[in-house]
């Protein structure tokens, strides 16, 4: 059997998981933090480690923007899942929550929210993760538009297309929120309106 080494306390594994996520913050930062563009030579510099390290955890610089997607999808997710089980049963205060959950989860730390939202739009390698995001959270919508009023409203026909609508305008809003002094409260707030009225039969 052989013994995995350790140096100051920490095995090996542990530091390869470390650099894994320096890379990630790195990469977050200069992508969705700052105006420069974002390279492997940059994200090396940032996370203070050679270009040997970032091939340990990635191919290439594709896959750590893909890594950064979906650790935020992943972050969306847990923050909706944890919203809707705080909320209780009443159907506007789920919505609400999820709402909440999604625009906090883009605007507490705005390089979060340009990253996926506004520069993953572009390289057609995040494209599809971006849209995988927004995708879930439409399906999220037109569930709980039928819990709020029934199952005619955003009915399986026009549901999706209804809910995919719905949430691009939220996130558009959150878009513009990271570049004025729009509060995170008042696009909630908005979005629970409309949602109501755009889901009423």
């Amino acid at each position: 059997m052989v013994m995995e080494r350790t140096y100051r306390g920490i095995s090996a594994d542990e530091r390869r998981a470390l650099r894994r996520r320096q890379l990630l913050d790195a990469t977050l930062e200069i992508w969705g933090g700052s105006e420069n563009k974002v390279t492997m030579t940059a994200v090396c510099q940032a996370a203070h480690l050679t270009e040997r390290y970032f091939y340990e955890s990635f191919p290439n610089l594709d896959h750590a923007l893909i890594a950064v997607v979906d650790e935020i999808g992943d972050r969306v997710q847990r923050a909706t899942v944890t919203a809707l089980a705080e909320a209780g049963d009443d159907p506007v205060d789920r919505v609400t929550a999820v709402i909440e959950a999604f625009v906090h989860t883009m605007t507490a730390d705005p390089r979060v929210g340009r990253a996926a939202l506004v520069e993953a739009a572009g390289p057609e390698v995040t494209r599809p993760r971006r849209e995988l995001l927004l995708r879930r959270l439409a399906r999220l919508a037109a569930r709980e538009a039928r819990k709020l009023n029934g199952p005619a409203a955003w009915s399986e026909d026009d549901g999706p297309l209804l809910a995919t609508m719905f949430v691009g305008g939220v996130a558009q809003a959150v878009v513009t929120a990271l570049d004025d002094d729009t509060e995170p409260a008042a696009i909630v707030e908005a979005a629970t309106h409309a949602f109501r009225g755009l889901t009423a039969v």
